[in-house]
């Protein structure tokens, strides 16, 4: 440890490494989506059907990863833990390209091309989609299985790194590696795809995460071991533990509770109801963006606009997400209301943002532009819910409690996204074969089963809000 008294920054470099992590780990799902429609599709002889069951089953993979991933790294330790979260999920998104090749080997099939010629339809094809699909879905699961340890990890170096009134800062940094990756992604990931092929897309950039290990291995060590960290830097990380004996209370341990447990609160049900209806909402629109832009008005991800279209949704949601969280903050300030009661008036507000989901397709008949500014907006709106509704778990549960209601919630949330994801591929396969006979509000074919689901997704959070409210109408802390 550098022994210099002008004090060293490296807890910030640790951070960029978080940021860098986070960015990765977005590329790496995104991939899929992006090149679903364009690329693989008609390799494979897939279906909007075989689409919605891969991604629906992936929800579910995350939701049950997510409850195990910090228990695997607390047991593991921070660093072997996120080498192994980040080497499974980069080992998982390069084997997605392995998927042809296993396919043509299973079935007897010579050349990728030759798959691609099969007879739409033909006993063959089904059987390779269905091949493929299975494939793809292995794949995903350990993909899952790596992701849910990034958050975790990431969480825990930040403990480590940093004093408590820091924290809320370097996670705000390293968690934009999220929105930096869903910018980065169209205009990275299908140029790749088109210049290479898919498999080279997810190849590449799963390779990204093995380089990161490089560079983590080589840099990180904890900082009281850290070669890097001078102990003026060392004393202001560690500065939370420096109270005097005579200020120092022992606080008494808090009592633990069971998941059964935890199921006898309202105030449960009414996180578990929050994360149920409203989490597939944005699930949906991170996987089914890409192919709505081309269904609907023809543009692939790999066009110009295709690329610009999401990123501009994208950027909506960046940028409007990060004033929209500041509300609660006003209405306690400014307003003097307690802080629930101003989240919750706050979240209502965010449920209404997702109405203008209603608005996409009749807007759409104009320009492809206002379904990417309205989905923005939307998905704006669904991430200031989403850190609300976490908040609101710490409003009324112990510290004790906080990680059991929030994998109970982030199950909830699993199931909700797999029925989204699951029956709306059915659902645009089946409004796609009968074409005109199939009608809602206007449209007709896929371009109704769209706005079917857009409804769906727009009264999602006003159904959700209103339970919550039922639930849970007033401030009241659970006392174990």
């Amino acid at each position: 440890m550098s022994n210099d008294s002008k004090m060293t920054n490296w807890r910030w470099w640790i951070c960029g490494l978080l940021f860098v992590a986070t960015t990765v780990n977005y590329l790496d799902r995104q991939v899929l989506s992006l090149t679903a429609k364009e690329f693989i599709y008609p390799d494979f002889h897939w279906t909007d059907s075989n689409y919605g069951d891969i991604t629906a089953y992936f929800s579910i993979f995350y939701a049950v990863c997510m409850l195990f991933a910090g228990k695997f790294v607390d047991w593991m330790g921070t660093k072997k833990g996120y080498l192994w979260a980040i080497g499974v999920w980069s080992g998982a998104a390069c084997l997605h390209a392995a998927c042809a090749v296993g396919t043509q080997y299973i079935h007897g099939i010579e050349s990728l091309e030759a798959m691609r010629a099969l007879e739409k339809g033909s006993d063959i094809a089904i059987a390779v989609a269905s091949t493929g699909v299975w494939m793809f879905l292995v794949c995903r699961a350990i993909l899952a299985l790596g992701e849910a340890g990034n958050f975790p990890a990431a969480i825990k170096v930040t403990a480590e790194y940093f004093p408590k009134k820091d924290r809320a800062y370097a996670t705000s940094i390293f968690n934009a590696g999220a929105s930096v990756g869903a910018l980065a992604a169209p205009l990275i990931i299908p140029p790749l795809a088109a210049a290479y092929g898919w498999e080279w897309s997810f190849i590449i950039i799963g390779a990204l995460g093995f380089i990161w290990m490089g560079f983590f291995v080589k840099w990180y060590e904890k900082p009281e071991k850290s070669s890097r960290v001078n102990e003026a830097e060392l004393a202001y990380i560690n500065q939370d533990n420096s109270d005097s004996a005579e200020t120092k209370v022992e606080a008494p341990a808090e009592k633990q509770v069971s998941i059964w447990k935890s199921f006898t609160y309202k105030q449960t049900w009414a996180f578990i109801t929050g994360k149920f209806f409203t989490d597939g909402v944005w699930w949906f629109f991170l996987f089914w963006a890409p192919g709505y832009f081309q269904d609907v008005y023809g543009y692939k991800a790999s066009s110009g606009t295709g690329m610009m279209l999401i990123m501009t949704l994208y950027l909506i949601v960046t940028v409007v997400s990060i004033y929209a969280c500041k509300l609660p903050t006003y209405y306690v300030d400014k307003k003097g209301m307690e802080p629930y009661a101003g989240r919750m008036k706050s979240m209502f507000l965010y449920a209404l943002l997702p109405l203008l989901c209603l608005l996409a397709q009749p807007l759409g008949g104009y320009s492809a532009w206002w379904p990417a500014i309205i989905i923005g907006l939307v998905g704006a709106g669904h991430q200031s819910w989403s850190a609300n509704l976490f908040s609101t778990i710490g409003d009324m549960f112990p510290k004790s409690a906080i990680a059991t209601i929030t994998g109970v919630g982030g199950m909830a949330g699993g199931v909700g996204s797999f029925l989204i994801n699951m029956y709306s591929g059915q659902l645009f396969d089946y409004a796609e074969g009968q074409g005109s006979a199939f009608s809602f509000m206007g449209f007709e074919g896929k371009p109704a089963g769209y706005m079917i689901v857009f409804c769906v997704c727009a009264v999602a959070y006003i159904v959700a809000w209103s339970i919550m409210k039922t639930l849970v109408p007033k401030y009241k802390k659970i006392e174990l």
